[in-house]
């Protein structure tokens, strides 16, 4: 257990002039979960990613197996023992799945100069068996295919090498529960096998239990590492943010009133899609949060998408103030906000600066006709960055640059700004470290006593009991139950309508 098979020494990395690391030494033994976690832009995936072979430090050395370590890419670092599953989307949509599983290795199939797809195709089931995964065919298109099958694919092209060393970047959160029991058994069948892994998660509670150690790093260092025995989650946020969390959390209040306004409402909802929904009618009032919970096929991020005008349903509709949306350029224009649980690929442009992105969604607030006015879209776009804190050089900083939690940031700051007054916020905390949630949900609180309807459709349970004031349930499509805030919620309950 204590023999060490990767060692990081004295490691720096920087972008222009951010220190994303400073001087991180760090050790993974055999036969251990090694759990990394802090803050967004804390460092943790830089340092990972330089162990797989994705970029290169500025300074230090690394050492595997007691042989210095130097890959020249994430394929030579696969083939040699260290594989890594990354947090963004890593398939090719145009491919087939057995193509994205033996990806830059297909040539191995080839007879008489053509490919034995028959026999990539099997070898692909097989693989993709093997990790626990059954349902996904390798022969079909890789774009029919949602987020969590595609990162299913990942996990599979990644295990066909059997490495010593599996880096998970933040993988879970892009996964229903399925998805992450798989991942759970791969690392515990590593560890059983004397191999390792380096887990990465802002979930606390994943974090803690699914680790033998756990190092957190902050602004590029590493601030300590905490022994199984040790853990302690007041210990272990103090030492990711510097500082105690002030203030509430969750909201801290237990009344659910709110205006008798209805703000949007939908009347028997009925979509038929790979998550269908079945005559589905709610209202959300004005100054009330309503979370819609369930297992992530349940149909509930349709739902969002429905709402918003993003998908037209066979049967119902969805209105605001009588109106009937139409689609999502007349829900925006009815004060409608959609933040999509897939950020990086419906609510943003990553290759664009911020300011496009948060101006994209208030055009008509500094603009005269065709004519837009420069130093009025300058106001708009500074005052979101400040007012949200969003961590930049400059509103001319490619989205791409930013941390998990400056992205969302950027998605809110559009839909602020214009002054929605109805968000619909799909998995708005995913990916998202503490510090950032917190302040997301005393956004939430705020926006709500300031008379916004907020949906927030979520995958996490203490999200949907610490801030909703009616819990949702569905089940297959279907609306199985409605929970009213509680100072003593019965979770088992709400969990229990699930499934």
């Amino acid at each position: 257990m204590n023999e060490v098979i990767l060692k990081v020494n004295n490691m720096s990395k920087s972008f222009g002039i951010t220190k994303a690391l400073r001087n991180v030494s760090l050790e993974l033994r055999k036969g251990e979960i090694l759990g990394l976690i802090g803050e967004n832009g804390s460092g943790k995936s830089t340092v990972s990613s330089i162990v797989a072979g994705m970029q290169k430090a500025d300074e230090g050395t690394m050492e595997f197996k007691n042989e210095n370590w130097q890959p020249e890419s994430m394929i030579d670092s696969l083939e040699k023992g260290i594989g890594m599953i990354v947090q963004e989307s890593g398939t090719v949509p145009g491919i087939t799945v057995a193509e994205n599983i033996f990806l830059a290795d297909v040539g191995q199939f080839k007879k008489n100069g053509f490919i034995d797809r028959k026999e990539m195709n099997n070898k692909a089931q097989e693989i993709l068996n093997s990790i626990g995964e059954e349902n996904i065919n390798s022969s079909m298109p890789t774009a029919l295919l949602d987020m969590q099958d595609r990162k299913l694919i990942e996990i599979a092209r990644v295990m066909r090498k059997q490495p010593d060393i599996l880096i998970v970047d933040e993988t879970t959160t892009a996964l229903s529960q399925h998805g992450r029991d798989i991942i759970y058994s791969i690392m515990n069948k590593l560890r059983d096998e004397n191999k390792s892994v380096i887990f990465i998660s802002h979930d606390m509670e994943e974090i803690m239990h699914h680790t033998d150690r756990l190092t957190v790093l902050r602004d590029g260092q590493i601030i300590r590492t905490f022994e199984k025995d040790e853990y302690d989650e007041d210990q272990i946020k103090t030492s990711m943010i510097g500082r105690e969390l002030e203030g509430d959390y969750y909201r801290s209040d237990y009344d659910d009133s709110c205006s008798d306004e209805v703000g949007i409402k939908c009347e028997n909802i009925t979509v038929n899609s790979s998550e269908p929904l079945f005559d589905i009618s709610l209202e959300v009032h004005k100054g009330e949060i309503v979370g819609i919970g369930g297992l992530s096929s349940c149909g509930m991020h349709t739902l969002g998408k429905v709402l918003f005008g993003n998908i037209k349903p066979e049967q119902g509709k969805v209105t605001v103030n009588d109106s009937e949306v139409k689609d999502e350029n007349d829900a925006m224009k009815k004060g409608v906000g959609y933040v999509s649980k897939n950020r990086d690929y419906e609510s943003l442009v990553l290759n664009a600066p911020i300011n496009d992105n948060i101006a994209s969604g208030g055009l008509d607030k500094f603009s005269k006709g065709i004519l837009i006015l420069p130093n009025e879209e300058k106001k708009y776009v500074e005052k979101q960055i400040k007012n949200l804190e969003i961590k930049c050089n400059s509103r001319e900083d490619y989205v791409s640059s930013l941390s998990g939690g400056n992205k969302q940031k950027v998605v809110f700051g559009k839909w602020i700004g214009r002054g929605s007054d109805i968000l619909i916020l799909d998995c708005p905390t995913r990916g998202i470290d503490i510090g950032v949630k917190q302040s997301m949900y005393q956004l939430m609180t705020k926006m709500k006593n300031e008379g916004k309807s907020i949906i927030i459709i979520s995958e996490e349970m203490s999200e949907l009991i610490g801030m909703s004031d009616r819990i949702i349930i569905l089940k297959e499509g279907r609306m199985t139950a409605e929970f009213k805030r509680s100072s003593h919620p019965e979770e088992s309950d709400i969990i229990g309508c699930m499934i």
